[in-house]
């Protein structure tokens, strides 16, 4: 794991809009005005702590920088996580598009022998980044990496783009590809799978080292321990915004143009076109960061 940029340029050169901003925007009816794109090192140095003062601006910046190269803490790890979940979600996305323009082509129905079922790596694509937002939690909280407790109380209080992130999770990588009855789904697929099908997934591969467990069939367990110690939160949530795949659908087609008998292709599409953990991950790093630069001066 190696981070080239320094965190500051990280955070300088989010977007200010781009398909990513456009489809965290169009989920703007989970909570409306919450969510507020900061960008910009400075920028989001002030816009946490409040401060206007150049002097103290700069030493607030120079703790967040030296607490997030410091590798005894988790920061550095957690900004990879979500880097790597977003990059390997783009190549599964195309696995599965691959695999549905199988389906639909007989002369291309060969891909179906090639690639995996779209469901399936939906499915272990929406429990690992679940897994990877407890990670990377842990991470910046300085607890242990099994803490799924601390996680699933600590949701009560995620908002601005914590919150956003795990809408944009229920409705890009659940609602959308997997239907209203998602959350049953990945709960029967995660109950009947192999370890050795989990060791087959790319994602699986490239973040195993941060789930807990010494083996692929401990790991799996603690990945269905996740999914299903959130899975209540999650109904409630979805409940309680009124999420349902019309109105996720209704959002984005402010800027895309959608069939509601596609929607395999439209989760396809946003997963390669998008990177919203990316994105939203480094923000919250950067507010963690700032909040205890700020305690610590």
């Amino acid at each position: 794991m190696s981070n080239v940029k320094p965190f500051y340029e990280v955070v300088d050169e989010l977007p200010t809009d781009s398909l990513t901003v456009k489809t965290l925007r169009a989920l703007d009816f989970v909570a409306p005005g919450q969510w507020e794109n900061v960008v910009g090192f400075t920028n989001t140095i002030r816009k946490v702590s409040g401060e206007n003062d150049e002097r103290l601006v700069q030493k607030i910046g120079e703790r967040a920088i030296a607490l997030f190269n410091d590798k005894s803490q988790g920061y550095q790890r957690a900004l990879w996580l979500y880097q790597t979940v977003d990059s390997v979600d783009s190549t599964l996305a195309k696995l599965a598009l691959a695999n549905k323009v199988g389906e639909k082509i007989w002369l291309l129905s060969f891909l179906n022998k090639l690639t995996p079922a779209a469901d399936t790596t939906q499915t272990v694509d929406v429990s690992l980044k679940l897994v990877a937002e407890v990670a990377c939690f842990c991470l910046v909280n300085g607890i242990p990496g099994d803490s799924v407790g601390d996680f699933v109380r600590s949701l009560a209080d995620y908002s601005g783009e914590a919150m956003m992130r795990m809408a944009a999770l229920l409705a890009i990588d659940g609602l959308v590809p997997l239907g209203p009855d998602f959350i049953g789904k990945v709960t029967e697929r995660l109950g009947s799978m192999q370890p050795k099908e989990l060791e087959k997934n790319k994602m699986f591969q490239q973040i195993n080292e941060y789930i807990p467990g010494g083996d692929s069939s401990q790991k799996l367990g603690f990945i269905t321990k996740s999914f299903n110690a959130v899975s209540g939160w999650m109904g409630d949530f979805m409940r309680g915004h009124e999420m349902t795949v019309e109105k996720v659908l209704s959002g984005l087609s402010r800027f895309v143009e959608l069939s509601d008998s596609k929607l395999d292709y439209v989760a396809a599409f946003l997963d390669m076109t998008t990177n919203y953990y990316e994105h939203t991950g480094t923000q919250t790093i950067a507010r963690r960061l700032i909040e205890r630069a700020v305690n610590e001066i």
